[in-house]
């Protein structure tokens, strides 16, 4: 059941005025491909626009603390912690991670991905004067804990 749709079918927020506050909490992940010369230049501080890993961490934060102004349907919340982790991965890639809590009544899925897919954006941002042909891939909710429907966690692959 498609719960952002009222009984006529039309989009509306989900009431969660009846909800319960319970800890939850959600990890996305992204990967950004690149030549391994980008990563390179990242990993030994050679970019002429600085850390690359310090501003696409930041923009990722802030993305997740937006991600109502982003997603039509998303409730404002008061997320308690945002993580976002950027790891090399030899010889051409970025992992990264972004993980939100929160005590509330909806879950921080979609903070999470934003988060991720926001620092992935960043990178490429930082990048794409050296390495157009970047790929942004792999974003994926990798695992949530609490709510009504229960933990989450992605298999492998």
């Amino acid at each position: 059941m498609l719960t952002h749709l009222d009984s006529q079918g039309r989009a509306n927020m989900v009431d969660v005025t009846e909800k319960s506050v319970t800890s939850r909490e959600a990890v996305a992940r992204s990967r950004v491909r690149m030549r391994p010369e980008t990563l390179d230049l990242i990993q030994n501080g050679g970019h002429p626009k600085g850390d690359v890993f310090a501003v696409a961490r930041i923009a990722g934060i802030q993305a997740a603390k937006r991600t109502h102004e982003l997603i039509p349907l998303c409730h404002p919340l008061m997320l308690t912690s945002v993580k976002v982790e950027l790891t090399p991965e030899a010889p051409d890639a970025v992992l990264i991670e972004a993980c939100c809590k929160l005590a509330g009544q909806t879950g921080v899925e979609m903070e999470a991905l934003t988060a991720a897919s926001i620092a992935a954006l960043t990178l490429y941002d930082m990048c794409k004067a050296v390495d157009k042909g970047m790929v942004i891939e792999s974003t994926c909710l990798v695992s949530k804990q609490g709510g009504k429907s229960g933990d989450y966690q992605r298999g492998e692959g």
